[in-house]
């Protein structure tokens, strides 16, 4: 019994000790529901393409109008602010249930690390979008995102990098191969976001 107390206060200053020095309440759901949410605008990127009669070629091949761009601009936004926006929510959730709070000093470095590369990403994004460079979005999101990814994990899950360095991976050949960069997009922010994620919450949080 007294084996078992002690076994039950090693591992509770275990926990007290990661909790200090690490962000643990990221939640793993909200990855997958981010993920979902990618590939959701992908496809309708994809209905809208063919509804207009174009191709994802048309990007890098000079034939985007003003109201397509428009309307791809809204879809990528839109999935931005809810992915985020889910992110936020859930793992506020799951912080309250363990009465945390995610603001606390390991949660700020997180959300500092993470934020710096992407907002460096999102305005990089707008220079290409103003020199009209559209072909060109989908990899760069893709290697900002998975270098805020490996920027951030020092502070939270350490299988966080290996995310970041997938997306990494994704954006730079998507970079090479153009006439993918849709389906990279999809690959990166949708499958490899919900593989991970997944893996992620069966190991720690699913009881």
């Amino acid at each position: 019994m007294a084996h078992q107390e002690e076994l039950a206060a090693l591992q509770e200053i275990r926990n007290l000790m990661q909790r200090s020095s690490r962000f643990t309440w990221l939640s793993g759901l909200s990855g997958i529901v981010a993920g979902i949410i990618a590939l959701v605008s992908v496809g309708v990127v994809y209905w809208y393409l063919s509804q207009q009669n174009l191709s994802y070629a048309d990007l890098y091949q000079g034939k985007l109008t003003q109201e397509t761009g428009t309307f791809l601009g809204l879809v990528a936004g839109t999935a931005l602010v809810l992915a985020l926006g889910s992110v936020l929510f859930l793992t506020s959730l799951k912080a309250r249930k363990a009465q945390e709070s995610i603001w606390h000093i390991q949660g700020q470095r997180l959300f500092t690390n993470l934020g710096i590369p992407l907002l460096a990403g999102g305005v990089f994004c707008l220079i290409l979008v103003h020199h009209q460079l559209f072909y060109l979005v989908a990899p760069s999101m893709l290697v900002f995102y998975g270098l805020a990814l490996i920027n951030s994990s020092k502070y939270t899950f350490t299988e966080l990098r290996y995310l970041g360095m997938g997306q990494l991976i994704v954006g730079l050949l998507a970079g090479f191969w153009i006439k993918y960069g849709l389906l990279a997009w999809g690959v990166g922010f949708g499958g490899l976001n919900i593989l991970y994620e997944a893996l992620l919450y069966y190991k720690y949080e699913k009881e």
